[in-house]
């Protein structure tokens, strides 16, 4: 038996790795270009708008003295990414956490900083959006109030009618290890290539996939 009654999961880089084609890509314009991307401003964004409103297209129009148009680097660099994103698969372990968590009865939500519109379609595209209890996306909360803020999590909390000590959270990035904690929730990181270059403090466990450790055995961990 458990005291854990439902899993949250992040999105983008703990589902699907959409944040290495989005990191890639801007860095092959930049390089293409003679600049790099500053790597510590976009980890910054990563998960969330909440410490930074950092843009990579106007800043790489700034350093090029507007000589490329900041329009026409961001559709080239959604072009590039999404054809990337799409050849991407579901990350390891996600499926056999899903499927267990299902087999003990545990409620499962998606708590993402991206909206419905990316989320419900790549996770019916994956075949894992009919897993999910409740899927909470940024449209779902006040302008401005993503990740790092808890409002994602404290609203998935609400519509899975738990409490938050009931609850594990599952993310990879600062800003959302950072949003789970201030909902008081116990956190799991699991970085991905990009955010596994960043510092994320304060996560309960960190592991480096969810291949790593079954379900069980987390909860025999840890409670």
């Amino acid at each position: 038996m458990t005291k854990f009654k439902a899993l949250i999961f992040d999105f983008d880089g703990l589902i699907l790795d959409t944040e290495t084609p989005d990191y890639v890509v801007w860095q092959n314009i930049y390089r293409e270009h003679g600049f790099e991307l500053p790597r510590e401003e976009w980890g910054k964004i990563i998960g969330g708008y909440g410490l930074s409103d950092f843009d990579a297209a106007e800043h790489l129009s700034a350093l090029s003295q507007r000589q490329l148009d900041s329009v026409s680097l961001r559709d080239r660099h959604h072009s590039e990414s999404t054809a990337m994103t799409m050849a991407q698969s579901i990350l390891p372990g996600v499926m056999e956490y899903l499927h267990e968590a299902k087999r003990l009865g545990l409620k499962l939500a998606i708590a993402s900083s991206s909206p419905h519109s990316w989320v419900d379609t790549h996770a019916g595209r994956l075949g894992v959006f009919d897993y999910f209890d409740k899927v909470i996306c940024s449209d779902d909360v006040p302008a401005g109030r993503t990740k790092p803020n808890p409002d994602l999590f404290l609203l998935a909390l609400d519509g899975l009618r738990i409490h938050k000590s009931e609850a594990i959270v599952f993310e990879d990035s600062p800003n959302g290890v950072r949003a789970a904690k201030a909902a008081g929730i116990f956190v799991v990181a699991v970085p991905n290539s990009v955010t596994a270059q960043l510092t994320i403090e304060n996560a309960n466990l960190t592991l480096s996939s969810l291949a790593d450790l079954s379900l069980q055995d987390l909860l025999n961990k840890v409670k």
